[in-house]
């Protein structure tokens, strides 16, 4: 015990001796805890709308004005010819082209429908499908409206009706804010903890401590616990900052116990600790950790369930998924900020964590050589 005592004292001071640690550690995961949710928005705003419209009449023209009042539109063209908008749509001004036919309002009051063409810029496949499926939400609208002012329903209708009420749950008000902060403070915690846990031990090798290091007694889980715990304490730091800023900034206040949230942690942690310690004892360079670091941080974002729902991935990216720590800290962290989870509910994802937790600091003292 003393010699792991001496050993996180070392650590301490090497940390805190060291001003661009702690400005990695504190200062870059606060800034970027600010930044990144305005940034990381779902709505897809100011989609960019040019109209080919061979009708002029005041039916179209109260469709169109319905699209702009929307907010979600920009109207960018207003033509009577199609080679216009679409010249537009390859000058990058416009990403969807609605084309309205001629005699629009006669066929929809004769013949009580009638048909419009759509054309979507597709370059940017996100923004394309949305847009899209705002501008045909309002449309439909737009046809329930026209056919609600025609129809004179009566007193008692005939016709059986079915009236469709609908809440959100846990999300009332649909903030995206809600969803993304908690799972880029788990984004935050893991490049924070993994990062520097790979480039501690490295740094010993390129300075030559580590060899001053290895021919002393100082037995190899001992001296990969002085790596770990130090981190481990940081780690849980960045955690009460980021909780702190989602409160102070966001307004997100967990609706489960948050003491579930430090548990969880704890352990997912010792896996992410586990994981960069790991890396830095069969790297030989910062570089090399840093670049083998970046590969595997690549994987956990985009495989974590962020931005994409891991039930809509391929089944192959689905067993990925499996093996990724982060997203089972992304489902936790939601479970308990925004749905209010219990321990029982959480249970199954801590015990994975744990095993992810035994099975990487295992192997990375197994993986450490003391060298003369």
């Amino acid at each position: 015990m003393r010699t792991l005592r001496f050993l996180l004292e070392k650590e301490f001071r090497q940390v805190f001796r060291d001003p661009a640690i702690l400005r990695m550690m504190f200062i870059m995961p606060v800034i970027q805890l600010i930044l990144l949710p305005l940034a990381a928005n779902y709505e897809v705003k100011h989609v960019k709308l040019t109209v080919v419209d061979h009708d002029r009449s005041p039916y179209t023209r109260r469709l169109v004005e319905k699209v702009r009042a929307s907010g979600y539109f920009i109207l960018t063209g207003y033509h009577n010819s199609f080679d216009k908008a679409q010249r537009q749509v390859e000058l990058d001004e416009a990403d969807i082209i609605l084309e309205i036919p001629a005699r629009f309002e006669q066929e929809l009051v004769r013949e009580n429908e009638t048909t419009m063409f759509m054309a979507v810029n597709a370059i940017n496949g996100a923004k394309a499908n949305i847009g899209a499926s705002y501008l045909q939400q309002m449309i439909r609208d737009y046809n329930q409206e026209i056919r609600l002012n025609w129809i004179q329903f009566p007193r008692f209708n005939a016709e059986p009706r079915i009236a469709i009420t609908e809440s959100n749950w846990f999300n009332v008000h649909m903030n995206y804010r809600q969803f993304m902060v908690p799972g880029i403070l788990v984004i935050l915690l893991t490049m924070v903890g993994a990062f520097l846990s790979a480039l501690n031990i490295v740094k010993e090798k390129e300075i030559g401590t580590i060899e001053q290091i290895n021919v002393t007694p100082i037995r190899k889980h001992h001296f990969i616990l002085g790596k770990l715990i130090p981190f481990w304490i940081m780690g849980q730091i960045v955690l009460t900052l980021g909780l702190l800023i989602a409160r102070v900034i966001y307004g997100i206040i967990p609706a489960g116990n948050i003491g579930l949230i430090y548990l969880f942690s704890s352990v997912y942690l010792l896996a992410v600790l586990g994981l960069g310690l790991l890396v830095s004892t069969v790297t030989h360079t910062q570089q090399q950790a840093m670049l083998l670091a970046f590969f595997l941080m690549m994987i956990f974002i985009l495989l974590g369930g962020l931005y994409t729902s891991i039930e809509s991935m391929p089944e192959w990216a689905q067993w990925i998924a499996r093996f990724n720590p982060v997203s089972y800290f992304i489902d936790v962290i939601r479970m308990v900020v925004l749905k209010g989870s219990r321990l029982r509910d959480i249970l199954p994802h801590l015990g994975i964590i744990a095993l992810f937790a035994l099975f990487l600091n295992a192997w990375a003292i197994s993986a450490y050589r003391k060298r003369s």
